[in-house]
């Protein structure tokens, strides 16, 4: 099975998609990349600028942009020549459908055909597509050129050779792959997110604590075991010599007091008006720039650790 995937082509340069512009041009990938706003063009070229000293450092990489970056005037243009093509166009299905239709005629018959969907099924994606056998999603995490973990989501019509092959690139390029078992709304790590997102909201709205004490309630608790062992680890040891046993003996009947209210609270003016204020106190007046600098060098930082820990 071909497996080499050099020439990239990337459809969209919103945060997503630059994300995965610099974590592939830190991996000497050349790519082709489709954006019809200038704005986001823009965008893109400010994020080299402000990442690109930190990258060099992390990936150990010098890039050459002029050689390895082409901006091309159509999605046929872009997608043509692609092994990989990395679409992500705004969460809509009915876009994302249209789009992944028009990148399928115009590219290559055995390219990957990958959707940054955040949580779109892949057989709906890959709905109208020329040869669906090579669409499936590959969800990433902001931002995409730190952070390792990619799902692998493939459609009921995705081939398993495709699956494999996409599994394998995004290995090589320092990903953390997780293949899911079967298509579900949200895939994994995003349902994970939103159930405490709901909860958040329901918390805020009801008074009972600020949207920095929330994040408090995670940086300085869970979060710091989360990052080492996930939920299901940390609750085995919370076990005792038992482990999980114990743990679920002990903790389970909590299950069916009300502590949780996941269906999501009303999003009012006035929760929203509670979130924006709160966050922007939480900013501390650094911009969105300043504050995305400083997320970047405590991951880079947390992942060194992670690896020194990790066995």
């Amino acid at each position: 099975m071909q497996s080499s995937i050099n020439k990239i082509a990337v459809v969209g340069t919103g945060v997503i998609g630059t994300g995965w512009i610099l974590r592939f041009l830190f991996n000497k990938k050349h790519i082709k990349i489709f954006d019809p706003s200038d704005k986001q063009k823009k965008f893109l070229l400010d994020e080299l600028k402000r990442t690109s000293p930190l990258l060099k450092k992390y990936y150990k990489n010098n890039i050459n942009i002029n050689n390895q970056l082409k901006f091309c005037s159509s999605i046929k243009e872009a997608v043509s020549d692609a092994d990989l093509i990395q679409e992500n166009t705004p969460e809509n299905e009915k876009l994302k459908i249209k789009i992944i239709k028009e990148i399928s005629i115009h590219t290559k018959k055995n390219s990957i055909i990958a959707s940054s969907s955040s949580g779109l099924l892949p057989s709906r994606i890959q709905s109208k597509a020329k040869n669906p056998e090579r669409v499936l999603i590959a969800h990433p995490f902001n931002p995409v050129y730190l952070l390792p973990l990619v799902e692998i989501v493939p459609g009921k019509k995705t081939a398993k050779k495709i699956i494999l092959k996409a599994n394998k690139f995004y290995t090589k390029i320092g990903m953390k792959t997780l293949i899911l078992k079967k298509e579900l709304p949200g895939y994994l790590s995003d349902r994970l997110q939103e159930s405490m997102w709901r909860e958040s909201l329901h918390i805020i709205n009801e008074g009972f604590a600020s949207t920095k004490d929330l994040d408090d309630a995670i940086i300085y608790g869970p979060g710091l075991r989360w990052s080492l062992m996930g939920t299901f680890l940390t609750f085995h040891l919370a076990g005792g010599e038992m482990g999980m046993k114990h743990m679920l003996e002990q903790f389970g009947p909590a299950l069916k007091l009300p502590w949780t209210k996941l269906k999501a609270p009303k999003l009012t003016n006035s929760l929203k008006k509670k979130i924006i204020e709160g966050t922007k106190i939480q900013s501390n007046k650094k911009s969105i720039k300043n504050l995305a600098n400083l997320r970047d060098n405590f991951l880079i930082d947390l992942q060194k650790l992670l690896k020194k820990y990790k066995a």
